[in-house]
């Protein structure tokens, strides 16, 4: 949920004054959560009381926009649904702003990394080793070492070679690496076929059927450490049922491995759990609810539980605000031309993700429909069709919402586009947590010698 009306009263008005039409954006938004970050106030779009128009005047756009009490909130929800011992390890991929990872670190979030890069993003920003996983199917030696050196709390290895790769790492530092494979039960998480990780012909983990085969190879090997098991079907999923296909691998393989003496006591039962972008698609489940199945599956083998949240505690924390520079009326089309593009928030192009977007500024006039572009030189640097959007013109702003998980991670500097900005909306004050690069600065770095 990004967006909210202070009351019932005023989504309904609003419904009234559009026709009741079923492409209205905010008729949806009837929220039971306890926080509601993206709010108008005076028909003018706010994070958490702090203007999006004032913080846009400030540092221009296009820019994204984070509320730090929506990230607390959600985080705070698994602390609550698991164990005291268990450990909510955050996904750092979904958005390793060190800011947000700062915050997330004092509310005694683990981190779940891919990279050196994002290890030592989650150093830096105070969480500590022992709360961290390393995943990912392409460790380097040099990132081996520089996790075990750290004293990082668990491996999830993901191939036999890698495994190797890690014993010989770790002996020459006369260590013990902690290990858990990261096991792919071929399961269909029925999400996008980019984001579905523990299908058989995904890249990710050691087949199940190989299982055995790998624990007793892992056991002979003097720097290796065997503590556990993970797995990670995918992203964005909205049904539980894989889940629970996943959470009974776990607890199968878990009773097959101790009965050949594994000392098996941590279980990573990965990430997922996918967020409402108000796209048509289905909803997904409370997380109460699938708390309660994993608890249910998994608590009776009595193992530390480990689980790896990153979109559903930042994704819906997060706006990309970006001007219109152009209305432009096409022979069929009528486009919307923003200052964002494809290179700032890369999941509609890749993913052909819809995310709702919505004016800084509330209006009674009529809707209009339109396609929403973006300024890169790429057809696929769309964000929207066939929208119905009040009758915007240049200079008005608006607000794309759900973009706080996998929009400026994944941002690029294609066309030469600088990085956008990064605002932190915490206690009625935002703060500029990136700066813009400058596109001298990104020239800068290539040479002609």
């Amino acid at each position: 949920m990004w967006l909210g009306f202070g009351a019932r009263r005023d989504v309904e008005s609003f419904i009234r004054r559009t026709g009741g039409n079923a492409n209205v954006l905010f008729r949806r938004f009837q929220s039971k959560r306890c926080v509601v970050a993206f709010t108008y106030q005076q028909d003018q779009l706010h994070c958490d009381g702090v203007s999006l128009a004032e913080l846009a005047d400030e540092v221009g756009t296009p820019f994204y926009c984070y509320s730090a009490a929506a990230i607390r909130e959600r985080f705070g929800a698994y602390r609550a649904q698991f164990g005291a011992d268990d450990l909510v390890c955050y996904a750092v991929k979904a958005n390793s702003n060190q800011a947000v990872l700062r915050l997330l670190a004092g509310l005694g979030a683990g981190a779940d990394v891919v990279s050196g890069g994002e290890l030592r993003r989650a150093l830096m920003a105070g969480i500590p080793p022992e709360r961290i996983v390393f995943s990912g199917v392409a460790k380097t030696a040099d990132e081996m070492r520089y996790a075990l050196e750290n004293g990082i709390f668990q491996f999830n290895v993901e191939s036999e070679p890698e495994l190797e790769q890690l014993d010989r790492v770790a002996r020459s530092l006369d260590m013990q690496a902690p290990v858990a494979f990261r096991i792919n039960p071929d399961i269909d998480a029925r999400t996008h076929e980019k984001i579905t990780t523990g299908k058989s012909v995904n890249k990710f983990g050691v087949p199940a059927r190989r299982a055995l085969e790998a624990y007793a190879r892992a056991a002979a090997l003097p720097g290796i450490r065997v503590q556990g098991i993970a797995t990670h079907i995918g992203s964005q999923l909205t049904e539980l049922e894989p889940f629970e296909q996943a959470f009974r691998c776990h607890a199968e393989l878990c009773r097959s491995l101790r009965a050949a003496g594994h000392a098996i006591s941590v279980l990573d039962v990965g990430g997922g759990l996918g967020i409402d972008y108000h796209d048509g698609g289905a909803r997904p489940p409370a997380l109460a609810d699938y708390a309660t199945l994993a608890r249910r599956i998994l608590d009776p083998l009595g193992c530390r539980i480990l689980i790896e949240p990153g979109r559903s505690v930042v994704g819906e924390a997060g706006v990309l605000v970006s001007s219109v520079i152009y209305v432009k009326e096409g022979e069929k089309v009528r486009f919307l031309i923003v200052d964002a593009g494809m290179n700032d928030l890369l999941r509609p192009s890749l993913y052909g993700a819809r995310h709702e977007i919505a004016p800084l500024r509330r209006t009674d006039g009529p809707l209009r429909r339109c396609d929403v572009v973006g300024p890169i030189c790429e057809t696929g640097d769309t964000f929207a069709r066939g929208l119905e959007l009040p009758e915007l013109q240049a200079g008005d702003r608006v607000a794309i919402g759900n973009a706080g998980a996998y929009g400026a991670v994944m941002a690029s500097t294609y066309n030469t586009r600088p990085l956008v900005p990064e605002v932190l909306v915490d206690g009625g004050r935002g703060r500029i947590v990136r700066r813009r690069v400058a596109a001298a600065d990104l020239i800068a770095l290539d040479t002609m010698d």
